[in-house]
């Protein structure tokens, strides 16, 4: 049997090797100390009372009195109080500097009518420069009354000078303005796009404006790319509101190329507050297997994970693949939004170049195919620890529910979609297939791997909400004070793990994260409330006092 390596031992065994070398006089200087009610996320010793960090990493955990005995002149020393200190916590999916862009442009996620929509990007527009693009947006028109889809005609009067091309909060379907269109060259007499829906008029056949998934590639293609210096301040901008939220490590979904430079550029400036996980095109794999040949993977503060596919659309959009049609639009079962010989070609390409696959499957028809994919690549290929994840595994038939834990694939999963789609999800869907909907109790329980996140810009990037959402499973509406659909509820502490552990076990990174742990990064948050020990329903009231990101205070609420 091999001898085990440091970080293979139990938590418990690693603090108190950490513990013994202080006492013995070998331990390093000891740069920080964090005191409070310390959740390490081992399960056999999840409590302390002190952390000590030397340079990047932990170097010991225990109680408090025998922690400080490492405390000398030069150590600085914090405290929650009477809150709680966990790992930093880590969100494994989201957009992260598409988030940047979208903190410095129009926000219509709060529009809750037509005319507030209108209004609100109108005050926008007033301010921008004739001829330059506004983009973002992320309005959800579940939130107005009859929730009709917006139209072109709602907005040109207001953005005389400007195109416009604002997505719905799930980035599966955006609202284009007439200048937009005549841009993009779409017309009446274009024909559908696969993959894609052009929502048309019923009585003249002109596009109304509203593009649907790969509908939307035209407009995409003529908006002009961003700058180095936009994507920089941009990458800033995620940062500093990412550690405001305890956010320490993302994994970014769907990376543009010209975004790598961007990580790259400020990893060299040492200007990285986050660490970061990055996935491209999955239809990109080759040049991403050319990249990690000639660049290498990285190291824990910019790391290329692998590559990043579609299945299907969203539940919102009407574009979730589903082996029924829906319950308020029988003409549809959703959007298929990838040829299933390209899905077969390229995951079983990449899977040969030693990338990590990770694909966003929705309804449970793109659940089940990509299950059947993953299944055939890994008989072909043979066994490995590849990883294989699923992208929001929000709706699944019972028996995927097992076949995912029986395979080890990771369901990537976002809570705050559950406290958000739970207002109007039955609609879509019906009684009996709500059932199985975001089943992270259902999951565990048969031994699945979650991780979380948050799909940001889709939601918050806030953990402490999407703890909420898992714990409580209440609507964001406020008609579910029980938890929708409340038998998959999990407890705090396997929200915490998702979004710590399970993360880091997402991106291999489960030997140097996700653990408050001796030989482990020193990335860590400081909570005013310890979340295992106040009313589930007012977790989303906590706040962050402080987040540490190898070992350097990045964000003081003072």
């Amino acid at each position: 049997m091999p001898r085990p390596t440091v970080r293979s031992l139990p938590l418990s065994l690693l603090a108190l090797a950490g513990l013994l070398a202080c006492e013995s006089g070998s331990a390093p200087e000891v740069d920080l100390v964090v005191y409070g009610r310390v959740w390490t996320g081992d399960s056999a010793a999840p409590w302390a009372g002190a952390v000590a960090i030397a340079g990047d990493s932990i170097v010991a955990v225990g109680d408090s009195a025998t922690v400080s005995a490492r405390v000398a002149k030069g150590t600085r020393v914090l405290s929650s109080g009477g809150g709680m200190v966990a790992p930093g916590f880590m969100d494994g999916h989201l957009h992260f500097i598409d988030g940047g862009f979208q903190l410095a442009s129009v926000d219509l996620r709060p529009a809750d009518s037509p005319a507030d929509f209108i209004a609100r990007l109108g005050a926008f527009a007033a301010e921008k420069r004739p001829g330059e693009w506004i983009v973002g947006g992320d309005w959800d028109h579940e939130r107005w009354p009859d929730a009709p889809l917006p139209r072109r005609e709602w907005i040109d009067s207001v953005t005389p000078r400007n195109p416009v091309f604002v997505q719905r909060l799930d980035g599966h379907m955006a609202l284009a303005n007439s200048a937009a269109l005549r841009l993009a060259k779409i017309t009446a007499a274009t024909r559908d796009i696969p993959g894609g829906v052009i929502v048309r008029d019923r009585s003249t056949g002109e596009p109304t404006g509203v593009l649907k998934d790969e509908a939307m590639g035209p407009v995409y293609t003529v908006i002009p790319a961003a700058t180095d210096e936009q994507r920089d301040r941009a990458l800033r901008r995620a940062m500093e509101h990412a550690v405001s939220k305890g956010v320490t490590s993302v994994a970014h979904m769907s990376v543009p190329w010209g975004d790598l430079g961007a990580y790259l550029r400020a990893k060299q400036a040492g200007s990285l507050m986050v660490r970061a996980a990055l996935y491209f095109p999955l239809g990109d794999w080759r040049r991403v297997a050319d990249t990690v040949a000639r660049l290498g993977r990285g190291d824990d503060w910019v790391w290329i994970g692998g590559v990043k596919g579609y299945v299907d659309g969203s539940l919102g959009s009407t574009t979730a693949l589903f082996y029924a049609p829906y319950a308020d639009d029988p003409a549809t079962t959703g959007v298929l939004t990838t040829p299933e010989d390209s899905l077969r070609r390229w995951i079983g390409g990449a899977d040969s170049a030693g990338l990590q696959v990770v694909v966003h499957a929705i309804g449970e028809r793109a659940n089940g195919l990509l299950l059947d994919i993953f299944d055939s690549v890994a008989q072909d290929h043979g066994a490995r620890d590849r990883r294989f994840r699923i992208e929001h595994a929000q709706h699944l038939r019972r028996g995927d529910i097992d076949r995912i834990a029986r395979t080890g694939v990771i369901a990537s999963m976002q809570p705050y979609h559950a406290a958000d789609d739970g207002r109007w999800a039955e609609k879509r869907l019906g009684p009996e297939r709500i059932r199985t909907t975001y089943a992270f109790r259902s999951l565990l329980d048969r031994g699945g791997h979650l991780a979380f996140g948050s799909d940001w810009t889709v939601a918050p990037m806030d953990p402490l909400l999407g703890i909420h959402a898992a714990v409580t499973r209440r609507t964001l509406d406020g008609k579910n004070p029980g938890g929708w659909v409340p038998e998959q509820k999990i407890t705090v502490e396997e929200a915490l793990r998702a979004y710590t552990a399970g993360d880091a076990y997402g991106i291999f990174a489960e030997n140097d994260r996700g653990k408050l742990a001796p030989g482990y990064k020193a990335d860590l948050v400081l909570l005013n409330q310890d979340l295992t020990r106040i009313p589930p329903e007012t977790i989303d009231q906590v706040q962050v006092l402080r987040t540490v990101v190898g070992g350097r205070v990045v964000f003081s609420a003072e």
